[in-house]
């Protein structure tokens, strides 16, 4: 994130008397927004909310609109119409417009625009089927993952990444923050502890903190791990991280590229591109993503909510195990197929669809 500006405020002149309110540009205000958010937002959401509006700061910056006062309906307008010239997907630009006007109430609230102007910002509808990410790790593939590893690669930082990511569904945040003592293999379960001023916050800051349980196999692959493949090493903190690089703890980036890399379709079968591994582009770190198969931390996670439902665990229970709303978790990441919502989900009940037995009622 660019570092905030210094600005001098200027007090415009009033008419009536009232009090009077600095003539901020859009920039000007748009920091100030973002420093106040700071104080109750994680780190990755305040970086969203300034890649959405950068474009929209520097929109305005090219019309000249200065102070923000001088924006209006029209000009939001104009600038959607500008985005969607660009090929900007619906997902994309209904962000976008939602968090400028999220902005705009901020700045209406301290009377810096128009009380009306936050509702002339129309975020367009966006179909159920384009809101959520489809693209996720399938049952058989952590299966298949999994088995090679237990045979194969036992123990190895990929093994535990995996295990730790498919049967906690936990964020990449989440597992990135992991000390080696925030995990009890005797009492199997993990800690996730919110410290933000050293480098590993919770995506929902203390609301993030959570005892979550772990099955016995899995404290089998983490102790194995720990035990044979962990580097011995400190972060800047001077913190024994549970996930180590030869240098201390891993970036995002490196824990991203970890688990793109722990879940390559060719750990377990024939490439289903084509490729040979001895040639294949993809299996150096800095290409692990373009690979078609490989799958992100946050789809691991997403394969897992949807896994854990399918196994008959309460979504209440997933929903803290994975810490995320109940209403979140049925809109953004429970995606199971028809056929899974039916063997899975739906199947136990037909067999009380039945004249026979004590099943039916009498009338």
């Amino acid at each position: 994130m660019s570092e905030t500006q210094s600005y001098e405020i200027r007090i415009g002149a009033t008419t009536d008397g009232g009090s009077r309110v600095p003539d901020l540009t859009p920039r000007e205000a748009f920091e100030r927004w973002l420093g106040r958010l700071r104080g109750s937002k994680a780190d990755s959401t305040v970086s969203a909310y300034h890649y959405q509006l950068k474009l929209f700061i520097e929109w305005c910056e090219d019309e000249s609109i200065t102070p923000i006062n001088d924006l209006t309906g029209w000009d939001i307008e104009t600038y959607e119409t500008h985005r969607r010239e660009t090929g900007i997907e619906l997902i994309s630009l209904n962000k976008e417009l939602g968090t400028l006007k999220q902005f705009l109430e901020y700045c209406a609230r301290i009377e810096l625009v128009d009380e009306n102007l936050p509702e002339k910002v129309d975020p367009p509808d966006v179909p159920k089927e384009e809101q959520v990410d489809n693209t996720r790790l399938h049952t058989d593939d952590a299966r298949a993952l999994l088995a090679h590893y237990e045979t194969d690669d036992f123990g190895s930082r990929a093994h535990a990444l995996l295990s730790l990511a498919w049967f906690v569904g936990a964020r990449l945040g989440g597992l990135r923050s992991l000390d080696l003592k925030h995990y009890d293999s005797d009492d199997e379960y993990l800690q996730f502890v919110h410290r933000p001023d050293e480098d590993t916050p919770l995506k929902n800051g203390l609301d993030g903190e959570r005892a979550v349980g772990l099955p016995r196999h899995v404290c089998d692959v983490v102790d194995a791990y720990i035990a044979n493949h962990r580097h011995d090493t400190f972060d800047e903190y001077g913190r024994k991280p549970l996930f180590t690089s030869s240098v201390g703890r891993g970036s995002e980036n490196s824990v991203r590229v970890w688990m793109y890399m722990a879940t390559f379709p060719c750990h377990h079968s024939p490439c289903p591109h084509g490729k040979e591994s001895d040639t294949c582009e993809f299996i150096d770190h800095t290409q692990a993503s373009k690979c078609p198969s490989s799958r992100s931390p946050h789809q691991v996670r997403t394969g897992s909510i949807t896994w854990q439902l399918n196994r008959g665990v309460p979504i209440e229970v997933v929903a803290k195990r994975v810490n995320t709303s109940v209403r979140t978790l049925e809109k953004h990441y429970d995606q199971p197929t028809k056929r899974e919502e039916l063997e899975e989900r739906r199947r136990q009940f037909v067999d009380r669809l039945d004249f026979g037995g004590s099943g039916g009622e009498q009338e």
